[in-house]
């Protein structure tokens, strides 16, 4: 149904805009040009300057002519670094770089589709539920543009429909991602006591020899089938005749149950607690949940409506649970049911 020429050129041109994390607008204004043109009504989120960032949420609806709840369609402007100055190469079914930059599918595969599924409709006059659609900035650096939405200022004849396709899941088209997990970030400063690490080393409390028996004593990597735990920074900077005394770790907890991640956090204060009682140190520990868990709000009702859909097209399809954060767990604290589908990317972060 779709024109396949027309949704390659687009994809094309998209991301020969640059549009890193934060600078995002001369591409939100190509595709709100887009949305007019298609003759949505529209809102922009204008919350950018929390983090820093110079571009706006863009939300729009198309109204329909068939009753119903209608859908959202949801995908994120940013790319990954390097992203300027891209020189796409079409390679018989696919569509690469020349080595030197990425290429900007994540997520700019996903809002190609969006549009060309809209222009299609559009242009055969089907009849039609509302269409929402949703634009985020900042995905990439922590879903930064969809945590600042002012939900309460988005007006109520353009507030998304409950079911969102968020078209930003790596590989094949058939994926359906309808799961995903809570992240926590967490930091450690271990405080001990400095002394002459040549002269009175017992006098001293090294605070490296504290982060290394925490490391060493807590279960990192793998915890279990739905809990991970990784530690990503060690930073402390001493001369080596100085019994450190600062030391600092950070990384992260991701977990589909919640209360799981809540307990790991608390039995790691716990052991801090013990090492400060035994080595007479001290410790700052903090922890921030990054985003919260995705889950299926309707017993995978719609996960398996659009399943059938694929199926009908000939398309294998799979329900996933999936290990990653998205726009969809920041969609989902605020009542959305959200699934991820392929967009049929590879290496999305890689050049």
């Amino acid at each position: 149904m779709i024109n396949r020429d027309r949704v390659v050129n687009s994809f094309i041109e998209m991301v020969k805009i640059y549009s890193p994390s934060k600078q995002e607008l001369n591409f939100a204004n190509y595709i709100i040009e887009k949305l007019k043109k298609f003759g949505f009504e529209i809102y922009l989120d204008e919350n950018q300057k929390l983090y820093g960032g110079n571009c706006p949420t863009i939300f729009g609806k198309l109204k329909g002519e068939v009753d119903g709840k209608g859908v959202t369609l949801a995908a994120h402007l940013d790319v990954i670094e390097p992203c300027d100055k891209i020189n796409p190469i079409i390679d018989g079914n696919i569509i690469k770089t020349d080595g030197s930059t990425t290429l900007g599918g994540d997520d700019k595969g996903g809002v190609a589709a969006i549009l060309e599924v809209i222009e299609t409709i559009i242009e055969k006059g089907y009849k039609h539920e509302d269409i929402y659609v949703v634009f985020t900035p900042g995905e990439e650096i922590g879903m930064a543009g969809a945590k600042v939405i002012d939900w309460s200022k988005v007006p109520a004849n353009i507030k998304p429909a409950e079911n969102m396709i968020v078209i930003d899941n790596a590989g094949k088209a058939g994926l359906i991602a309808h799961t995903a997990p809570c992240k926590y970030d967490f930091e450690i400063k271990f405080i001990g006591k400095c002394a002459h690490a040549g002269i009175e080393p017992e006098k001293g409390v090294n605070s490296i020899v504290l982060a290394s028996e925490f490391i060493t004593n807590i279960k990192v990597g793998r915890i279990d089938e739905l809990t991970t735990s990784n530690i990503s920074v060690i930073n402390t900077d001493f001369p080596s005749n100085v019994v450190p005394d600062f030391c600092v770790i950070s990384g992260e907890l991701r977990g589909h149950q919640e209360e799981k991640v809540i307990d790991i956090l608390n039995s790691y204060k716990q052991f801090l607690e013990n090492q400060k009682e035994r080595y007479s140190c001290n410790y700052h520990f903090d922890y921030i949940c990054n985003f919260p868990p995705l889950k299926p709000k309707d017993n995978l009702i719609f996960a398996n409506e659009f399943k059938k859909v694929y199926e009908d097209l000939g398309v294998t399809s799979e329900l996933k649970i999936i290990g990653g954060g998205s726009d969809s767990n920041i969609f989902a604290k605020e009542g959305y049911n959200s699934i991820i589908i392929g967009v049929g990317m590879e290496n999305v972060h890689s050049v």
